[in-house]
């Protein structure tokens, strides 16, 4: 399986923006908390590198995103297990590869969910996730035009395919997001 080091070098490889790193980052992290909560500790690591691989291709390959990077793990012999679930969270816009296995349908969750927090938490005198509520990113959920790159249809559909209420799953998330150490 390829390692943690080696998934970051290949994301590097393929994406420049800090902003792309960040992101990649932040949903490795989330990824690693919920394969911990969720009873696959033992998978930590795998769950983590989905994370950190999922968006490989968008920023050279945005009009062929979840496709393209599919092609350029496997010339780079990773294992089918990591690509599908990476590319399962395009399943409806670019795939249709459908979340099956709880790393899947966590991802496709929280995905657009990291994004839509991200940003409520930018908006906050601190900046930071560790003192908001629930309250603040439903508030901003229902405004369609605030962050409105993250989609949330995306976000309840995922809630949804883990059998979880909306507000379970954002209150998860942001817990999530806390323990994800990120660099300045």
């Amino acid at each position: 399986m390829i390692t943690r080091d080696e998934a970051f070098e290949l994301l590097k490889e393929y994406n420049k923006e800090p902003f792309h790193i960040k992101h990649a980052l932040t949903v490795e992290g989330v990824m690693r908390y919920f394969a911990r909560e969720m009873g696959y500790g033992d998978e930590e690591e795998l769950w983590g590198i989905v994370g950190l691989l999922h968006d490989l291709d968008f920023e050279l390959y945005p009009d062929e995103h979840c496709v393209k990077e599919q092609e350029i793990m496997r010339e780079r012999g990773i294992d089918e297990r990591i690509i599908r679930a990476a590319a399962s969270h395009g399943y409806g816009i670019t795939v249709d590869i459908k979340p099956e296995h709880e790393m899947e349908k966590v991802l496709f969750a929280v995905d657009e969910l990291t994004g839509l927090i991200g940003a409520v938490a930018l908006m906050r005198p601190s900046r930071s996730v560790d003192d908001l509520e629930l309250k603040s990113v439903r508030k901003k959920f229902k405004t369609p035009s605030f962050a409105a790159g993250c989609s949330r249809e995306v976000i309840t559909k995922g809630a949804e395919m883990l059998g979880w209420e909306l507000d379970d799953l954002i209150s998860r998330t942001i817990l999530a997001m806390r323990t994800v150490a990120l660099p300045e």
